[in-house]
């Protein structure tokens, strides 16, 4: 007799395996060994039903992902009960197997309370992402470096007074009417949304090191430059996300500046921390400082944000920028080395002074528990990075390997949360992924490809359109290259942005594999029932036959696709984009 593999049996309730969509609609998820299950009947009744015995409903489960050792079943419906009970069958080759609250029997649970539990759907703790941002495609811009043509000549850098005697570095000079200027440019590129990197007042080019919360840095423009700058953008149509530094400070902020002068009398004192008195600003090389910081940054001592001044503090700080200058959102940086409870109330706060306000975190590994509706709405998706720079740009992993990482993270967050990740191949605190690519333009661009095409947001870091590489942090950051405008990749990102805005199913369609071969080959859908885009990605020295794909297809965007008297060859490093409507299943077919 075939047995069902127990040991690969999974469900975990209450988590990316079973979580709420709306206050009537359940995602239910279960894990099997590969190939090992037919099919999997979800059973599910009321918690407390009125009657004894409860009365189940079956929903046949879909395979989802087949991944490693793994395939994954998933069923979304709508429940007409608050409180939910549930269980698995599970039918093999041989043998029907019935999983409940951790036991895999060969007989249904006798009663409800064997069963697994989704207590109750509480509106609060739903995922709730704005819809403005699940369709954004975000530009991120580095202040500093997005300097204009005109001010690019002049940029040398240099220093300005400000309080204190304390100076504000430039390094390259760009501004925020910099920006302004030039939003006519990165709207016709087709992106909606702009990130841009910290703009308070900070002492260093990069502004990581804050010294006002509440002012746009000197030697990046004005208040009233920033407060033109988010009215212009959203005239546009465009949104504007700030980078929030709620971890660290300057240590020539006036209140850590406090601490240094009374020691522990300071009204501050508990404002950072982990402080040891006296606190001494020392730059000898190997010191160790006398509070935690940022990193080993003895310039950037750390904030104590489960302190409630703080908090207030901070607080308002959110209030101020999104009330008075109607910023659409943040970026938290550092985010998970502060405490949750700071979050959860930054969110409330946020959502209160603009319910339409979006949080992402600065979080490099798997964000499970950020991302629960009560902190953050996405986090900067690394790990997509990660994969892509494996795959596509160093050819480390093959196409199997590549796969089974991508499932694990589109399984990874629900689906909401899937759909707000901000995906991207670049930021200012990695090499340029085209540098990491050894220049080969063909591999850069089956990654963008596969950025614009999966499920989340799409983020470009500046420059990435223009061909811009480097691999040191001065060079990744550098000026925006306005000699090659309509250059380099220009005319391909506005063939992306454009799809995506086209066909709302590369924001909320289904992501399935289509086709896949250990040559690197990767072929992948994003549908719903009438329509599926098929991305077609030849990472491999082959050319591939795709006549199979593109029957009843039409091509969307292709690179070396060769029609061949009705065969079609994708070329090595090839990429083919295509649309096809689903022909509906005539009554009584199969």
């Amino acid at each position: 007799m075939i047995m069902i593999k127990r040991e690969a049996i999974l469900h975990i309730p209450l988590s990316q395996y079973a979580f709420a969509n709306t206050e009537s609609n359940l995602t239910i998820r279960l894990r099997t060994a590969r190939n090992d299950v037919a099919r999997v009947i979800l059973w599910y009744g009321d918690r407390v039903p009125p009657s004894d015995p409860s009365h189940f409903i079956p929903v046949q489960m879909d395979k989802i992902m087949s991944a490693g050792l793994f395939d994954y079943f998933d069923a979304t419906f709508e429940t007409p009960f608050e409180r939910v009970c549930y269980y698995f069958q599970l039918i093999g080759e041989e043998e029907t197997l019935y999983h409940y609250a951790e036991q895999t029997e060969e007989i249904p649970p006798r009663e409800s309370d064997d069963c697994y539990q989704y207590p109750y759907i509480r509106r609060e703790e739903l995922g709730w992402e704005p819809r403005w941002f699940q369709e954004a495609i975000v530009y991120n811009i580095f202040p500093d470096s997005f300097v204009s043509e005109k001010e690019e000549m002049n940029a040398a850098g240099g220093k300005i007074p400000w309080e204190r005697g304390i100076q504000l570095e430039s390094r390259l000079g760009g501004t925020i009417n910099s920006i302004r200027e030039k939003l006519g440019y990165i709207q016709e590129l087709g992106f909606n949304c702009i990130y841009l990197n910290p703009i308070f007042t900070a002492g260093a080019y990069h502004k990581y090191d804050l010294l006002d919360y509440f002012h746009i840095s000197p030697n990046l423009g004005t208040d009233e430059d920033f407060r033109h700058l988010v009215k212009e953008a959203h005239r546009r149509g465009m949104r504007i996300i700030i980078d929030g530094v709620f971890n660290h400070c300057s240590w020539y902020f006036s209140k850590f500046d406090d601490v240094v002068k009374n020691g522990a009398k300071s009204q501050y004192a508990d404002w950072f921390y982990r402080l040891e008195h006296p606190v001494i600003r020392s730059e000898k090389r190997g010191e160790k400082p006398r509070y935690s910081c940022f990193a080993y940054s003895h310039k950037m001592p750390k904030w104590n944000t489960s302190n409630p001044d703080v908090r207030a503090y901070f607080m308002e700080v959110c209030r101020y920028w999104l009330k008075e200058f109607g910023i659409d959102g943040w970026r938290l940086d550092v985010a998970n080395e502060v405490d949750r409870e700071f979050w959860r109330e930054f969110k409330h706060v946020s959502r209160e002074s603009n319910p339409q306000s979006v949080l992402i975190g600065e979080v490099w590994e798997s964000a499970e528990i950020w991302l629960n509706g009560d902190m953050f709405d996405s986090t900067m998706n690394y790990s997509f990075r990660r994969i892509c720079l494996d795959f596509f740009g160093q050819g480390k992993i093959g196409t199997e390997v590549f796969h089974d990482r991508v499932a694990k993270m589109l399984l990874r967050y629900r689906t909401s949360s899937l759909r707000v990740q901000l995906n991207l191949l670049d930021s200012h605190d990695v090499s340029r992924f085209l540098s990491e690519c050894r220049g080969d333009e063909d591999r850069f661009k089956l990654a963008e490809v596969f950025l614009f095409m999966s499920p989340g947001v799409p983020c470009v870091f500046y420059g990435d359109e223009v061909g811009m590489n480097g691999d040191s942090e001065h060079a990744l950051r550098g000026p925006m290259a306005w000699d090659r405008k309509g250059e380099g990749f220009s005319a391909f990102f506005r063939q992306l942005t454009g799809l995506r805005k086209q066909y709302p199913l590369l924001v909320y369609g289904n992501y399935r594999l289509v086709r896949k071969n250990d040559r690197g080959l990767y072929i992948f859908s994003r549908g719903d029932k009438e329509m599926e885009i098929i991305v077609c990605l030849n990472n491999s020295p082959d050319t591939v036959d795709l006549s199979d794909c593109l029957q009843n297809a039409s091509i969307l965007m292709e690179n070396r696709l060769e029609d061949r008297r009705g065969d079609f060859l994708l070329g090595s490093r090839g990429y083919a984009v295509l649309r096809r409507e689903k022909r509906p299943v005539e009554e009584g077919s199969e």
